[in-house]
């Protein structure tokens, strides 16, 4: 294990880009892989979730390379095309990247072997295998529905009209992508708005997918099954979830200043940024623009003091990533910050509500916790931090307490930063060009 140490440097400065966003990322490969023709991808994120996800195309006969200008050329087998792979696929500790390809095996009638890391493998896999079944996929997993799983996929997969239970982004996702080699038309009834990364590439790719308001007030996402999808240029904005960091460490520094480029503005990923202006956090948008379908913005933010607020339970979806960093905020604000309808956090990388509880109070930051519910009592300054944060493996704690540390009265410590790569190369280096102070603690 690799600790690291945040410490306080005063105001942040800077203008910098971001790595490519990674649900976008992921979903690029996914499709590029099941096209006929090339996909040319510029921009795509580089960390160890996505890297595994080439892997995983290339063990199904894709082709995936990277040319000296960090441009990856995909040529695809076609919806019906992939091969049975040779060896397990693992994951290491993606959980969307799993849940995705899931999808794309269960409408194909191939067997493959899964896996991850102690974390993914932790994690459930039955609110996807679920509906993937109705298609006629066959999985065998592990108590509970935990990886390492074995998938075979269906011989002549079913079209389904599926209603999502909860809110869930990677469970629709997976739905459609089973839905490709079914005939007819694949529905998703999606009572909440999730994320909508898979629809509109889907669409980039040439396949038709309609979306309507039922009578119930839910959307009704219908996909038509056996396209012919054609390869495709894709231009990945910088990740909004990754952009969250630098932000946030801004907004809580006074006197700081910080542009990040290119990033992802998709109004279903932006629950954060609403959220912190709501806290009285200076954020500019500039130069919006569209790219490959998606919004994309620079963004522009200033130091200053947040007060709490209470944030409404229907923002989750957009912002389900984002909580544990925003808890950060939430601890340097005057006034409490009122998180409800976050019980999804539980069931990520690690159980981000009790490692987020435990790393504040560790920090000095008094905070309830509940099955559903984080309340954070802010100290209208400077959290006292000086405590070391046990991440039990997950990228977005260790990320969220080092942020902490840019704005604490002692150093905050993550005991384990080796996961941050997986989502977020480059990580420290970004936050130290920008001003902040992280370096190597013991080993």
């Amino acid at each position: 294990m690799t600790s690291l140490v945040s410490s306080t440097t005063g105001a942040l400065a800077g203008t910098t880009a971001l790595p490519g966003d990674k649900s976008i990322s992921h979903r690029s490969l996914l499709l590029g892989a099941l096209a006929v023709g090339e996909t040319v991808v510029h921009g795509l994120l580089e960390g160890e979730d996505v890297l595994n996800t080439v892997e995983a195309i290339r063990k199904l006969g894709a082709q995936a390379e990277r040319d000296e200008a960090g441009v990856w050329h995909i040529h695809g087998v076609g919806i019906g095309g992939l091969r049975e792979p040779d060896q397990v696929i693992d994951y290491g500790n993606s959980g969307t990247g799993a849940r995705l390809l899931l999808g794309v095996l269960a409408g194909h009638p191939i067997t493959a072997f899964i896996t991850g890391d102690a974390s993914l493998c932790s994690r459930p896999m039955n609110r996807v295998a679920g509906p993937l079944s109705d298609f006629g996929a066959r999985f065998v997993t592990r108590e509970g529905g935990r990886l390492p799983l074995a998938v075979t996929g269906a011989t002549d997969p079913m079209p389904i009209t599926y209603r999502l239970p909860v809110a869930s982004a990677q469970v629709k996702s997976a739905v459609l992508l089973a839905g490709l080699n079914a005939p007819g038309f694949t529905t998703v009834i999606e009572p909440e708005p999730t994320r909508d990364h898979t629809e509109l590439m889907l669409r980039h790719f040439g396949a038709e997918i309609d979306i309507s308001d039922g009578d119930d007030g839910a959307a009704h996402i219908r996909l038509t099954g056996q396209p012919e999808l054609s390869g495709q240029r894709v231009v990945v904005p910088g990740d909004p979830s990754s952009a969250a960091f630098p932000a946030v460490a801004a907004a809580i520094s006074a006197g700081s200043d910080i542009t990040l480029m290119r990033i992802g503005m998709n109004p279903r990923r932006t629950g954060l940024f609403e959220t912190l202006l709501e806290m009285g956090a200076n954020i500019e948008r500039l130069n919006e623009r569209t790219e490959a379908g998606e919004p994309v913005a620079d963004l522009r933010i200033r130091g200053g003091r947040l007060n709490g607020v209470e944030v409404p339970p229907e923002r989750a979806p957009r912002m389900i990533d984002e909580y544990p960093v925003l808890a950060m905020a939430a601890s340097v604000a005057a006034g409490d910050t009122v998180m409800r309808g976050v019980k999804e956090l539980r069931v990520k990388e690690s159980d981000r509500l009790a490692a987020v509880a435990q790393g504040l109070s560790a920090c000095g930051v008094s905070v309830e916790e509940g099955e559903d519910y984080l309340i954070v009592h802010g100290n209208a300054g400077p959290a006292p931090g000086g405590g070391t944060v046990a991440t039990d493996l997950d990228h977005r704690i260790a990320m969220s307490f080092l942020v902490l540390g840019a704005a604490s009265e002692k150093s905050v410590t993550v005991d384990d930063a080796g996961p941050i790569d997986t989502s977020f190369p480059g990580f420290v280096d970004l936050m130290n060009g920008l001003g902040a102070s992280i370096g190597a603690g013991n080993r």
